[in-house]
Parts: structure tokens; sequence; C-alpha cells
């Protein structure tokens, strides 16, 4: 029997549900820990971004106005589409962070109970985060959470899967939609990513996902004004401060780099939180009949 030919995988962007090559044709090589090489990525240009964020904004108002329980069944679709792939994922970690197999599935475990963990919270985080406030008179005075918008997301550099789940799934589970500029170093785990989400419930443009230098592709994003927030947490010190600037031209929010010792650690609400505004409702009291009890 003859060898076969190997058949070696294209990555490419994912944005607006489709898989688009580079806008500008670009790769760069893609080595595992030991500097072998693994595959070509596609390095994105700034027009990628702009066609990102269009795609984000396209897909916010059906995503924001989706029930919390149905942004749950579909975060938890995308944990069962994960288990399903999860060789692959393990094959990939493995290579990227120049773990042992046994290591790389702890990984990959990991981010799949991620994902449960922020299906749960879909239709929890208003019990959290709202609720009603006492006021001196006649009013009902309700606040509940709101999703900012188009979110830009620098996925950690070093944490190539864990991570970038954790810096991923607590912004779309509130609402909002994301822009996400994979590892620079290790972009392979979060292009899989792509087809996974892909195949799963979640509406093209909720996530989009863009690979290459991060510093070219978070410039344009933190200036975009049709970008309402961004988050740091895959940028150095250096990076950070320059595109925290150019965030304040349209009074983005900005999460900056917080130190992670353990990706795996119950992660708490601040990622949910950090992506959302309160919106407050004042309501008069009435009467209730001739005895003029109100409710």
């Amino acid at each position: 029997m003859s060898e076969r030919l190997s058949v070696f995988k294209t990555y490419k962007l994912y944005v607006g549900g489709k898989f688009p090559r580079s806008e500008s044709g670009r790769v760069y090589e893609v080595t595992d820990s030991k500097g072998n090489w693994l595959a070509n990525a596609p390095q994105s240009s700034r027009k990628d971004a702009r066609d990102a964020v269009v795609a984000a904004r396209k897909a916010f108002g059906a995503w924001s106005g989706a029930t919390a329980y149905n942004r749950g069944q579909i975060l938890y679709r995308v944990a069962e589409m994960l288990e399903g792939r999860k060789a692959q994922f393990v094959r990939e970690v493995a290579d990227a962070q120049g773990l042992s197999k046994s290591k790389a599935a702890e990984q990959v475990d990991a981010t799949i109970d991620r994902w449960v963990w922020y299906a749960g919270w879909t239709d929890k985080i208003a019990q959290v985060t709202g609720g009603a406030n006492p006021v001196a008179g006649p009013y009902f005075n309700l606040s509940s959470p709101e999703p900012t918008g188009v979110v830009a997301v620098l996925a950690p550099q070093e944490s190539s899967f864990l991570g970038l789940v954790s810096v991923v799934a607590p912004v779309i589970a509130t609402g909002s939609t994301a822009v996400v500029i994979a590892s620079e170093k290790s972009p392979l785990p979060a292009l899989s990513l792509g087809e996974v989400l892909a195949t799963s419930d979640l509406p093209g443009g909720v996530v989009n996902v863009l690979s290459g230098r991060t510093a070219e592709i978070a410039a344009p994003l933190a200036a975009h004004q049709d970008v309402n927030a961004i988050d740091l947490a895959g940028a150095d010190e250096a990076l950070a401060k320059e595109l925290e600037i150019a965030a304040a031209d349209n009074l983005k929010r900005v999460l900056r780099p917080q130190p992670v010792d353990d990706w795996a650690a119950t992660p708490g609400t601040d990622r949910m939180t950090a992506f959302l505004e309160t919106k407050t409702v004042w309501h008069p009291t009435g009467s209730l009949g001739a005895s003029g009890s109100a409710y």
C-alpha cells in the first residue's frame, strides 16, 4: 500500500460566521515550543479588524436581545462541541504551550468546564448585579444590567486556550459581541475554536477571531469609534498604555491587564461585570381603589 499524501490543515480567520483568509494575503509561521513548524496562520490586517467590528455590530442587536436562557443554551452547546473535538484541542494546546498530553488534557478539560460555568451564569448575573433600590419617595427604582456592545478582546499570550476562553466567554455570556485577537505566538487553538463556534448555534458575528501581530491589529480596534470596550489581557505594559490612550477618544470601557497566577482558578464575576452597563428605571407608585392603598 502506497503512503498517503500529507493533508495539512489550512487555518483561516473567523469573521461574521465565515472563514476568510486575511485581506492582505499575508501569513506567518507558527512553531511549537521547540521551534518546529506547525502551520501558517493568517496575518490579519487593519481591514480585517474593521470587517470584524462591522460583523460584531451587526450581530449585537439580536444577540443582546436574546433571552439569557437562550444564550445559556447556546454556550452549553459550544461546550458540547468542544467535548467532541477534545483530542484535536489537546494536541494543539500541547504543541502551543510545550505541555505533555496529560497536562494539555487537563487544560482542555478546564476550558470546557469554563464554558459550562459561564453558560450557567447567563440567566443569573442580572439577579446578582441588579435589583430594587430603596428611594425616599413614592417610586419604584429598579436597576438591571445591560450589555456594553462590541468588545475588543486581546487574548492572553501564554494561555492559548483556557486563558482565551476565560476572556471571551464572559463577554458573550452577558450579551455583548466580541472581536478577539488570538495569542500571537500560539493562535491555532483560537482559530480552531472558530470552527467550533461556526458549527454550534452561536450566530455569526457574535465572536470574530483574528490572528497576527497583536499590536498591529489592536491599534485600529482601540481607536475604532464603533468599539465600545476593550480587554487588554494579552497586552504588555507599554502596549496597554498606548491602547488605553487611543481608547479614551470615544470613552471606551477599558479592562487593564490583570496578573493571573492560575487561569484554572474560579474566575468570579469580575469579567462579566466589567462589560455591563446599569440601566435604572424609575416608576411612580399608584393607588389601588378608594382605600388609597398603593403598590
